[in-house]
């Protein structure tokens, strides 16, 4: 068995490419994944651990990392009998190196990016969805994510996707990026066929002629645990979304994504809207 990962930004695709992905009889798909956090587990008792801490270090650490392989390994084995696995966390990216040290090669890690306006519009549409519905983001006592503008830049510093431009800008400053591949959700929706292929080449495996017409959803996650129910629910059909981040959010938050995260628009060529 030989697993890949897909360390992705909230609301850019990566749903929609792990089903695009399972079409392929050889692959075996996950949603959002714990694999990562039953090593973080692991990895924490093994640190802490005084059995460990009074035994050879070089020994125990050999020991822990074949621990975890195995664990891994193990865990998609009782799952699927298929060769391949896209175990989809978006931790994975910043871990680059734990995973290279408990497998003893590179992982191959592929990332959804997409433009980063349209990212925090998406959010805040599903916001606006079901008003009759308390949102935990909106706290008028406190005058907390109470505008639009609020919320955009609480999204930003926050968790889900906070964190994860965090980890995507630690993933640059590390060296890591060359040895990932990055794809543009515009690029996947736009030119499906090219952008999986970008994908197959990567990993090294012979191309596959998917159906970009008709994805079925295959992936299952309960999203209610999440507090935001159909978060993971995809179209069928692969195709372009309007661009309304503008309407969406309005100049004064969209100059504020620009100028602040001015490197990401840079790294990723998505055009500036604003006057600088």
């Amino acid at each position: 068995m030989k697993i890949f990962y897909q360390s992705s930004l909230p609301r850019s695709g990566s749903t929609l490419l792990q089903n695009i992905l399972a079409q392929n009889p050889a692959f075996y798909v996950t949603p959002t994944s714990g694999v990562l956090d039953l090593v973080f587990g692991a990895r924490l008792n093994y640190t802490n651990g005084p059995e460990f801490k009074a035994q050879d270090h070089q020994l125990m650490e050999k020991a822990f990392l074949n621990f975890c392989k195995g664990g891994m390994e193990g865990f998609f084995d009782a799952i699927t009998d298929r060769p391949y696995v896209w175990d989809k966390s978006r931790g994975w990216g910043v871990h680059f190196d734990l995973l290279s040290a408990i497998f003893g090669c590179e992982p191959k890690i592929v990332c959804m990016v997409r433009d980063l306006r349209a990212i925090v519009a998406s959010l805040e549409k599903r916001f606006r969805k079901n008003p009759a519905t308390y949102k935990p983001i909106e706290k008028h006592q406190s005058m907390e994510g109470i505008t639009t503008y609020k919320r955009a830049v609480q999204n930003l510093q926050s968790i889900p996707l906070g964190l994860a431009l965090e980890r995507l800008f630690e993933v640059h400053t590390r060296g890591f990026a060359p040895k990932m591949l990055f794809l543009r959700y515009e690029d996947l929706v736009r030119t499906p066929a090219n952008t999986v292929k970008q994908i197959y080449a990567y990993v090294g495996l012979p191309e596959f002629a998917h159906n970009f017409d008709h994805v079925a959803q295959i992936t299952q996650e309960d999203d209610t645990v999440y507090e935001s129910a159909g978060l993971h629910e995809i179209r069928p059909k692969v195709a372009p979304l309007p661009e309304d981040f503008l309407q969406i959010l309005g100049p004064a938050t969209v100059k504020f994504i620009e100028t602040n995260y001015a490197w990401y628009f840079e790294r990723f060529g998505y055009a500036f809207s604003m006057p600088r």
